[in-house]
């Protein structure tokens, strides 16, 4: 399934800061940034609840946002990218 997650953490702290890498590192780890806050994930449903465990220990529920989008696939029929898309399929080669 392809998901999105987008994410505002309060980094007016160094511990926000901290969190903030984390979250960014986390997300890194299972999918690929498509803009700063907001990640693209093609994940199966187990990948999908150990992100967001992961996710959920790092966030300040008080402090932060955390919101995962559930898209319908396939993705081309639900996003629209205007301008700069640097979105690799990793289904497809990467190398022809």
């Amino acid at each position: 399934m392809d998901v999105l997650v987008t994410y505002e953490v309060n980094t007016k702290t160094k511990e926000g800061r901290r969190r903030l890498r984390k979250v960014a590192t986390a997300c890194k780890d299972f999918g690929q940034r498509v803009q700063y806050s907001v990640f693209e994930c093609h994940l199966t449903e187990a990948q999908l609840e150990s992100l967001r465990a992961r996710l959920l220990k790092i966030i300040h529920k008080g402090e932060d946002n955390l919101r995962i989008y559930r898209l319908h696939s396939p993705r081309e029929r639900t996003i629209e990218s205007y301008g700069q898309d640097n979105y690799v399929s990793y289904d497809e080669p990467l190398v022809y």
